[in-house]
């Protein structure tokens, strides 16, 4: 079955620690530019938000490329890229719509993740749980149990603050 990265956005602390063992992994360096993830800080409050290549069913990058060097791998789900084939001309780059993939400069050539050929790194180095390699059939129920979790805790607090009113019988 396919598997896909489950990014949980309130549980990244923005350590950046998954483009550090990406880029470690993939390049021998640590070099948060060279890593297939990456953390988008919002400046305002310096909060960041882990991306990384979502492997779209209809992947425009695959679509767009003029030599046919991305495609889908059926065996893990993912989108890959086949460097033997690639003539680096970056039209994948400007075709992912969430700019998920991108032009490393050293090596002069375009990087996305491909999911460590099934065992994601990042993962096994977020220590607080923000990235799950899971099925891609428990990503949308992850965030159903998230958000009943939320709710579940809201009406919870919400019934602890609420006291019950006494009913009043008018006399027989």
């Amino acid at each position: 079955m396919a598997k896909a990265l489950l990014i949980d956005f309130e549980k990244c602390l923005n350590c950046r620690m998954c483009e550090m063992v990406c880029s470690a992994k993939h390049e021998g360096v640590i070099d948060p530019f060279r890593s297939r993830i990456r953390v988008i800080l919002q400046e305002r409050d310096w909060e960041g938000v882990p991306m990384a290549c979502v492997q779209c069913e209809e992947a425009q990058c695959a679509a767009i490329c003029p030599v046919k060097a991305i495609s889908r791998d059926e065996t893990w789900g993912r989108v890959i890229i086949d460097y033997d084939r690639c003539i680096g001309c970056r039209m994948c780059v400007a075709a992912c719509p969430f700019g998920l993939i991108n032009f490393d400069s050293v090596s002069k050539r375009v990087i996305k993740c491909e999911l460590c050929d099934g065992d994601p790194e990042c993962v096994k180095f977020c220590f607080h749980k923000a990235l799950q390699y899971v099925d891609v059939s428990e990503l949308g129920i992850a965030k159903r149990r998230e958000a009943a979790e939320k709710l579940s805790g809201l009406t919870r607090k919400t019934a602890s603050v609420v006291a019950p009113i006494p009913l009043k019988v008018p006399p027989a």
